[in-house]
C-alpha cells in the first residue's frame, strides 16, 4: 500500500513539472548590461534612445503612471525639453465649474498616463488583454532586464504541436507561449535623433535600459553610496587594527599600569 501511495505522488509530481514546464516561459537571454554590478552605471545615450522607442512604440498601448516626466533630467533632458514631451500628454485636471471632469496637458510632475481611458477600453483594444503599466516591469520579472529583451526580440513560428488562438502570437519567452501584444519592434520602425541604426537588437536593448532607469532611477546614487561606505568601514577597520595594537602593545611587553 505504501508502495502504491509512493508510485501514486511520483505520478502526480511528474504531472505538475509537466504541466509546469509546459506553461513556463523559456529562460531569458543572457545578455551584458552596463547597469549591472556594484560600480554598474546607466548608458543614457542609449536610455534616451529608449525614451524614443518608448514614446512612439511602447506608449500607444502602455503608461508609465509611476515614473515622473521631471526624472528626465537625470538621463541628460534640459527642463524646457521635459515641458515639451509632458505637453505632449493629457492628464485629467480639476472639474470644472459644474463638476465635470476636465483634461490638462501633462506637467513635469505627473506621469506618462496610458493611452486608454480605462481599463475595458484598453482591453477592447488589445484583444482582451490588458497591456500592464511599465513603470516597474524591470523589477516585477525575474531576471527582469533580460526577460524584457527576450520578450522584444524572441517572437516566432509556434512549434507544429501548438495551436496560436487567433489575434495571439507565439512567444517562448512570455509564460503559456502564447501573447496578445504582436511583434512591437521590427528594424527602423524608428529614425533615431542620434543617428544610430535602429535594429531590432538595437532598440530593444535601448528600451530595456530606459526601463530599468525608470525602475530605478536613483541606482548610480545607490552605487555611490555603497562604495562609500565600503570605503568606510575599511578605514575605520584599519584605524581600529592599529588603535587596538597600540593599547595592547604594553600588554604584551609585559609592562605593568599603575
Amino acid at each position: 500500500m505504501i508502495k502504491n501511495f509512493a508510485l501514486a505522488l511520483t505520478a502526480v509530481a511528474g504531472l505538475t513539472m509537466a504541466a509546469n514546464a509546459a506553461t513556463a516561459g523559456a529562460h531569458p537571454k543572457q545578455v551584458e548590461w552596463q547597469f549591472e554590478g556594484p560600480f554598474g552605471t546607466f548608458d543614457k545615450a542609449s536610455a534616451q534612445r529608449g525614451f524614443q522607442v518608448f514614446k512612439q512604440v511602447c506608449a500607444s498601448c502602455h503608461s508609465l503612471k509611476y515614473f515622473k516626466f521631471r526624472n528626465l533630467a537625470a538621463l541628460g533632458y534640459e527642463e524646457d525639453m521635459i515641458k515639451a514631451f509632458a505637453a505632449e500628454y493629457e492628464v485629467p485636471g480639476e472639474p470644472d465649474e459644474f463638476g465635470e471632469p476636465t483634461m490638462i496637458k501633462a506637467l513635469p510632475q505627473h506621469g506618462i498616463p496610458a493611452p486608454f481611458a480605462n481599463e475595458n477600453a484598453a482591453r477592447a483594444s488589445n484583444g482582451g488583454a490588458l497591456p500592464p503599466d511599465l513603470s516597474l516591469i524591470v523589477k516585477a520579472r525575474h531576471d527582469g532586464a533580460n526577460y524584457v529583451y527576450s520578450l522584444m526580440t524572441g517572437y516566432e513560428d509556434a512549434p507544429a504541436d501548438v495551436s496560436v488562438t487567433p489575434g495571439k502570437s507565439y512567444n517562448p519567452y512570455f509564460k503559456g507561449g502564447q501573447i496578445g501584444m504582436a511583434p512591437p519592434l521590427s528594424d527602423d520602425i524608428v529614425e533615431y535623433e542620434d543617428g544610430t541604426k535602429a535594429t531590432q537588437d538595437q532598440m530593444a536593448r535601448d528600451v530595456v535600459n530606459f526601463l530599468t532607469f525608470v525602475a530605478e532611477p536613483h541606482l548610480e546614487q545607490s552605487h555611490s553610496m555603497g562604495l562609500n561606505v565600503i570605503l568606510f568601514l575599511l578605514v575605520l577597520t584599519i584605524i581600529l587594527y592599529f588603535s587596538m595594537k597600540k593599547v595592547w602593545k604594553p600588554v604584551k611587553e609585559g609592562k605593568h599600569f599603575d
